[in-house]
């Protein structure tokens, strides 16, 4: 049995993760922690919430104590850190806490794991940490870190640590950098679950500056499946880019939704860019694919049209979450659209 402490388990990468994990493994015992703040939702877990293998604690991963307890509980050997504060504007409007979690939250989890001699620690980080692109060229895993938000600033310190403790006590870290990621259960800020929700309610769709940002884009299964080989084939040290070779405007992309959703263009409503916009991110991911064997199965429209499909059916879900704070904050950040 493989003992697994995944931390932000009930956000969206994560929740995604452990769904797809233990609907495929019977030698997986998954421990979750998550403090549950505004983007972790325990309704993401529905599917596993009564599995043998699974286990849910609420909590901080800077809590030393409860690291400690959960590492000797359960006899923890395996460790995926999701947990984050990981949207930019809010980092914005408020950096502190990005640097409790991101930063302090990541040397608990390295320190306990170093006392624990645990087989390998997985550090989920982001493309944002190497800054932004020109209209060429590729993020490759060389690319020198050049973060320009609070919140890529505070992932990038937590991968130089994670790295640091590998070269400094040999612990088993492995570094995966994602490019953009959509799906199911996506906390509706991000820029698909937003767009499309405020479609399914005939609201303006807040685009910043001229909506000419360039992402890359990756279904979230495809970034589960990736994080599962880097699990189990991935080197002691390494950085993994994982990315689908799908570069968009932001723009397009809203556009496309409006589209599909067959509303009019007419929804869309420009806004004051954020404070320090990255134009550009694309990655290059020829080194999973060629050491590992991954490479990205789904096609953006199709499962664009999927993740639609899912928010038309699970409107209860994401309509008890736009309310309350997250309204509160929709206003501070694009006003009364």
């Amino acid at each position: 049995m493989k003992n697994v402490l995944i931390t932000g388990g009930a956000g969206f990468i994560g929740s995604n993760f452990i769904n797809y994990i233990l609907s495929r493994k019977d030698d997986w015992q998954i421990v979750n922690l998550d403090k549950l703040t505004y983007a972790g939702n325990l309704e993401n877990l529905k599917s596993v919430e009564r599995n043998k293998n699974y286990h849910f604690f609420k909590g901080d991963i800077t809590n030393r104590e409860l690291i400690d307890y959960l590492f000797k509980k359960y006899s923890i050997k395996y460790v995926i850190n999701f947990a984050a504060e990981s949207h930019v504007d809010r980092s914005i409007l408020g950096s502190e806490i990005f640097y409790r979690t991101n930063v302090i939250g990541t040397n608990v989890l390295l320190e306990a794991s170093r006392r624990y001699n645990i087989e390998k620690f997985i550090q989920i980080s982001t493309d944002e940490v190497y800054g932004s692109l020109s209209e060429e060229g590729y993020f490759t895993e060389e690319t020198p870190l050049s973060p320009n938000s609070p919140y890529s600033s505070s992932k990038a310190a937590a991968d130089l640590m994670a790295l640091a403790f590998h070269h400094t006590y040999n612990l088993p870290v492995v570094i995966t950098r994602c490019s953009n990621n959509y799906g199911p259960y996506q906390f509706p800020e991000k820029l698909i679950p937003l767009m499309i929700i405020n479609c399914l309610n005939n609201k303006k769709l807040p685009v910043y500056g001229d909506g000419l940002n360039v992402r890359d884009w990756i279904y979230v299964i495809d970034h589960c499946k990736a994080i599962e080989l880097v699990f189990e084939k991935g080197k002691a040290g390494e950085v993994y880019n994982i990315g689908a070779s799908c570069e968009m405007k932001n723009i397009d992309i809203v556009k496309l939704i409006l589209k599909k959703l067959n509303k009019s263009d007419d929804l869309i409503e420009f806004v004051k860019d954020r404070p320090g916009h990255d134009r550009r991110y694309a990655i290059d991911s020829t080194k999973i694919q060629n050491e590992l064997g991954w490479k990205p199965e789904f096609n953006f429209e199709s499962a664009l049209d999927y993740t639609i499909e899912w928010y038309i059916k699970n409107k209860d879900w994401w309509e008890r979450i736009i309310s309350g704070e997250y309204l509160n904050y929709y206003k501070k950040q694009y006003g009364d659209l």
